[in-house]
């Protein structure tokens, strides 16, 4: 048994491994842990969980992403995709029930991978991506409001309109000194590239905003005033699993899976580009797979590669699956050693981070293309994905996304795929000069189906037209690439009527999905084998021996 398409890019990597390239996965690997520190603290904390659980997920899924998957530079993490499922889930049914979605979702994707689906995710419609991103951004930022503006207020509301209702009417509570942190925190990270690309704008703006709010002694809350943070290194834990709890997770840990699916093969892709190499699909959701059972173990929270924290161990030299692991082993030591002092670290400025995180991630610009260029079916899919992910919750918004664009899919095809008739028009000189032009003989009728035979484009074809004096009617089917049960069910139907009527069906150039179909039925006995045939002139020839 072939297990190659499973097999870990690690292997492959380390041939020929040299010291100078492990200096440069060290340096990159040291450098992205820098940028995913910050990240993974203020996408936990969005989560709705504590900050060293970002760093859980960072180090442990990290490490076993790198370390199984199929890309040679996937940095694995926490991701901003996750932060509105994270915060749903625990809002409705705690940690226990995260981690036991988070398991379920890590075997969801092994099994992806085991059974070949890597290719499968490139037919989730663009529409649908864009739609549920922007939407998930809209969420990520909104979500920022209280801290960024330091909102005196209760609990935020989890649903969006009850949520912007609560943030208008505690508006007034603004604190300013909050609120100028978040915005010098917002304005380095916006101009900072300008003076380093090589070291993370968040970073900086955590290091600035906590020492002015530090020395400073601004009333401004900070991690500490909200989390008691624990340093030290994740425990293994098992959740209390249910039967109950275990069906009530079901669709939150499919959508985490699809989630996880879609955003590490993106980032593959994205990485593959930059460095010329090519990703093993199957094999990075194995890897995404086990990233997050052992993430959910040891106290984290769901991951998946990250493109952004990818992109930049590409930019910083690293080459091998070994980058994505010390990044990991770097974040253990900041978890050791540093996290004490991430309890001051002042709220607004992680908001000021989301915030950026979520316009970053927005990719606004492609929902403008979309609307100004594609067709009106593609744009109501995208608003409608996006509008449900805000309103109401990532599953549904996904749910419906694709049963909407599966249902127009199926309108085009079926609009597409039609019936037509061959005219005769062997007497004009205009179609005797063309030598692509058949004769037909005076007892046949010729129809040509053009597209994929289905239960949505069917009815052409028992409409066909009888004319007196005939007594065979072609069917070439040279452009059906395929045909399901309700296609065969019209072709028997159509069978039936030329039996009635003391016609012969022929059949030209069935294609090798159809013919399976037919073959498998019964159908080619039913209409005669010997009506089956190869091309369209064989089948004529094959008409003129049956002129009566």
């Amino acid at each position: 048994m072939d297990l190659n398409y499973i097999k870990p890019k690690i292997f492959e990597a380390l041939k020929g491994y040299t010291g100078e390239q492990f200096v440069k996965d060290l340096i990159s690997g040291i450098i992205v842990a820098i940028i995913a520190m910050p990240l993974s603290i203020a996408l936990a904390i969005a989560s709705g969980v504590n900050p060293e659980q970002g760093l859980y997920t960072a180090v442990v899924a990290g490490f076993f992403i790198s370390f199984l998957g199929g890309s040679i530079v996937q940095i694995g993490g926490p991701t901003a995709a996750f932060v509105i499922i994270i915060y749903g889930i625990v809002a409705q049914y705690g940690m226990a029930g995260l981690t036991v979605a988070t398991i379920m979702a890590g075997f969801m994707l092994i099994l992806m991978g085991i059974f070949r689906l890597g290719d499968l995710i490139k037919f989730i419609p663009k529409t649908i991506t864009v739609g549920f991103t922007f939407g998930i951004a809209v969420s990520i930022v909104a979500g920022q409001i209280k801290d960024f503006f330091g909102l005196d207020m209760g609990a935020v509301p989890a649903e969006f309109v009850e949520k912007m209702i609560a943030l208008f009417k505690n508006f007034h509570t603004l604190n300013i000194a909050t609120f100028l942190v978040g915005l010098l925190a917002l304005l380095i990270q916006i101009f900072w590239p300008k003076v380093s690309k090589k070291i993370p704008g968040s970073l900086i703006a955590i290091i600035v905003t906590t020492l002015i709010v530090k020395f400073g002694n601004l009333p401004v809350k900070t991690i500490g005033d909200l989390y008691t943070i624990k340093a030290g290194l994740p425990e293994f834990s098992m959740p209390g699993v249910t039967p109950e709890l275990i069906s009530q997770m079901i669709s939150p840990a499919f959508t985490i899976a699809i989630l996880a699916a879609i955003e590490s093969l993106l980032s593959c892709v994205v990485s593959d580009t930059m460095t010329g190499s090519h990703h093993s699909p199957n094999a990075e959701l194995i890897g995404q797979g086990v990233g997050n059972i052992m993430s959910a173990l040891f106290g984290g929270i769901p991951a998946t590669g990250a493109i952004a924290r990818t992109a930049a161990n590409v930019k910083n030299g690293g080459r091998t699956p070994i980058a994505g692991m010390i990044h990991a082993i770097t974040l253990m030591l900041i978890l050791l050693f540093l996290m004490p002092y991430a309890s001051l670290i002042p709220m607004s400025c992680l908001a000021a981070i989301l915030i950026i995180v979520g316009y970053n991630m927005s990719g606004w610009r492609n929902v403008v293309h979309i609307i100004k260029t594609a067709p009106k079916s593609d744009i109501a899919v995208l608003l409608i994905t996006l509008f449900l992910t805000v309103l109401f919750d990532l599953v549904m918004a996904i749910k419906f996304g694709m049963i909407l664009a599966a249902f127009l899919f199926l309108k085009r095809m079926s609009d597409i795929a039609n019936v037509r008739q061959w005219v005769d028009k062997s007497d004009s000189d205009e179609y005797a000069l063309n030598s692509d032009f058949k004769s037909v003989p005076k007892n046949t009728i010729v129809y040509e189906i053009f597209g994929a035979l289905f239960f949505g484009a069917t009815k052409d074809l028992l409409n066909i037209v009888n004319e007196e004096g005939k007594n065979v009617l072609i069917l070439r089917m040279r452009n059906v690439p395929a045909m399901d049960i309700s296609g065969l069910e019209a072709l028997e139907e159509l069978l039936g009527i030329c039996k009635k009527r003391n016609m012969t069906l022929i059949l030209s150039h069935v294609n090798e999905q159809p013919m399976k179909v037919m073959e498998k039925a019964g159908f080619i006995e039913k209409a005669g084998r010997e009506n089956f045939c190869e091309n369209i002139d064989k089948a004529l020839e094959r008409a003129r021996t049956l002129d009566k």
